[in-house]
């Protein structure tokens, strides 16, 4: 699993470099982000440790109806972890970032320390 995580962190699709770009480093108002986190037998794509938010990135796949079904399989699973799923569409990050990145936000501040 490390290694596919390490894999995944090496060839991240344009879409997750644009959402790393702005999650790294404590960019988000200094919300520390990690990517490609292993957590049981998934690895999400973006998560603040602190807050339990995952951020994931769906690309046009995620529309399928098994990749769809297998999604909310895997969100009710990291949900009863304690997780709080985010999904964005991966042209959104390019089209609105902004707004993107606002809705992180308030994701975050919702979640008391």
């Amino acid at each position: 699993m490390k290694e596919r995580a390490r894999s995944f962190r090496k060839n991240m699709t344009e879409s997750e470099n644009r959402m790393w770009y702005f999650l790294r480093d404590r960019r988000l108002n200094g919300y520390k982000f990690v990517r490609e986190q292993i957590i049981d037998n998934y690895i999400a794509d973006f998560v603040c440790r602190q807050k339990k938010l995952i951020v994931e990135v769906d690309g046009e796949h995620h529309a399928d109806e098994d990749v769809v079904k297998y999604d909310q399989k895997r969100t009710e699973f990291l949900e009863k972890k304690g997780y709080k799923v985010f999904r964005v569409w991966s042209n959104e990050i390019f089209e609105n970032i902004d707004g993107v990145l606002e809705a992180i936000l308030d994701e975050l501040e919702k979640v008391p320390n």
